[in-house]
């Protein structure tokens, strides 16, 4: 419930607001607590587009809430919305999950959370698959986000996922970095990338496209110019991996990617994290702030944990690029 509603409901009686115990809590957000009082909590789902590591996250958003009595329909209603991937649908969704009064709302996807962030200071919001939510605006600092905003980062280990490039690949000296420009998640791996590249002999090329239109024509621009692509956990990007995948495989390119999902659409291999997880460790979250035991001000932005990352091997697509898996890796594959 927003402050507007917990107005009205004191209003309603002292005696009422004892037993129930609603309070306000930081930076204006109320503690959301209906989970405790047998009401039904409302959650608003926003999603900026539908692909396998977004769709895993809400997966496991909604199984954790449900494995801790918080089953939809039964003790909470969630509206889930997705903008397939257009900016004017986030807003427009965005300003929808704000006038509806929902009590918490989970955003996926960077372009989603900014534009909810953008749209309410009152209602608490979880985001997931964001890379960095303090350096894209939405928390004040990822170990004490002092808003209405927290949730978990899906920061993956790009340093690692270059050097298993150089395993895999011991003779590529260009590497694309291909990402998209209007994603600020993007663009902080992407500077990441760059300079491990550098550290590690390689010859990075900073490669954009602005939207999903443009990846066509700039992949088909890097054949016969580059020895491999790296790809960072990027929306548009994972949309479009079938057809990233399709030309550079077939012009003997292998790509790199940031997490596995691109690696079931045709990628090399990752070394990255498991998005239904991440999913999982948010709906943890939203269970503490709908029984009252936590704040988004102080939750801290959560990560999966280092040793839980995984190695992932495309082996038809190595068989096909005639890429040898080197015997160590071959057993820490999944």
């Amino acid at each position: 419930m927003r402050i507007g509603m917990i107005k009205s409901k004191l209003r309603m009686g002292i005696a009422i607001m004892a037993l129930t115990g609603l309070t306000l809590v930081g930076c204006g957000v109320k503690e959301t607590g209906s989970g405790k009082n047998g009401e039904v909590v409302r959650i608003g789902v926003t999603q900026i587009v539908k692909h396998a590591a977004l769709d895993a996250s809400y997966q496991g958003f909604v199984d954790a809430l449900a494995d801790a009595g918080y089953k939809d329909g039964e003790k909470i209603k969630i509206d889930y919305q997705n903008a397939q991937g257009d900016q004017s649908n986030t807003n427009t969704i965005a300003t929808k999950l704000v006038n509806d009064n929902n009590d918490l709302i989970l955003a996926i996807g960077t372009p989603a959370a900014q534009a909810v962030a953008n749209a309410t200071r009152d209602i608490p919001i979880l985001v997931t698959a964001v890379t960095d939510p303090a350096g894209s605006g939405l928390a004040k600092s990822n170990d004490a986000p002092g808003g209405n905003v927290s949730g978990t980062s899906d920061l993956t280990p790009v340093k690692r996922q270059l050097e298993l490039l150089k395993q895999l690949v011991p003779d590529a000296i260009n590497v694309a970095v291909l990402y998209c420009s209007s994603e600020s998640n993007s663009k902080i791996q992407a500077e990441i990338a760059m300079e491990e590249s550098k550290n590690l002999g390689l010859n990075p090329i900073l490669t954009t496209v602005s939207d999903s239109n443009e990846i066509q024509q700039v992949v088909q621009s890097l054949v016969g110019t580059v020895d491999a692509i790296y790809t960072p956990t990027d929306n548009i990007i994972a949309e479009g991996m079938p057809t990233i995948t399709s030309i550079a495989n077939d012009n003997g390119i292998p790509v790199i990617c940031g997490e596995e999902g691109q690696v079931d659409n045709g990628g090399l291999a990752t070394y990255g994290i498991d998005y239904y997880k991440l999913g999982r460790l948010t709906g943890e979250q939203a269970v503490r702030i709908i029984e009252g035991k936590a704040e988004t001000a102080t939750m801290p932005i959560e990560y999966i944990p280092d040793e839980e990352y995984t190695l992932k091997i495309n082996e038809e697509v190595a068989a096909k690029l005639g890429i040898t898996i080197p015997e160590e890796l071959a057993a820490k594959t999944e």
